[in-house]
């Protein structure tokens, strides 16, 4: 099985393709890189894992803040890595920190009902 790493952050409808995303598939982990407001708000299944950060902090201090908590309980080699929701500074940060902790990484995206990969 594989992991998921998804970010869940600002678009329209992007918090329902991350659910999608989340339920398409039986993942070994699900890591929600996400605000406090999303922690509260969002609902997802039992094994996700909220990764929480301050989108006003610098770049560097939220890939630090990523990869320090996802490196503690990611198995890999590989990671699924969705991009759908959050800001392109979200984005860099999550992808910085994953390849960082030497990851391979997989882009998966929702459609139709199917989880498929760039």
């Amino acid at each position: 099985m594989t992991e998921l790493i998804t970010c869940l952050s600002t678009g329209k409808g992007t918090w329902t393709h991350v659910l999608k995303l989340i339920n398409s598939h039986d993942w070994e982990n699900i890591f929600l890189i996400t605000n406090e407001f999303g922690k509260q708000t969002f609902k997802p299944n039992e094994k996700t894992k909220f990764v929480i950060i301050n989108e006003n902090d610098n770049i560097n201090s939220m890939i630090n803040q990523i990869k320090e908590k996802i490196s503690k309980e990611v198995i890999g080699p590989q990671v699924a890595f969705n991009m759908m929701s959050g800001s392109g500074k979200e984005h860099m940060a999550a992808l910085s920190a994953i390849l960082k902790m030497g990851l391979a990484v997989r882009l998966v995206y929702m459609k139709n009902n199917e989880m498929l990969e760039l």
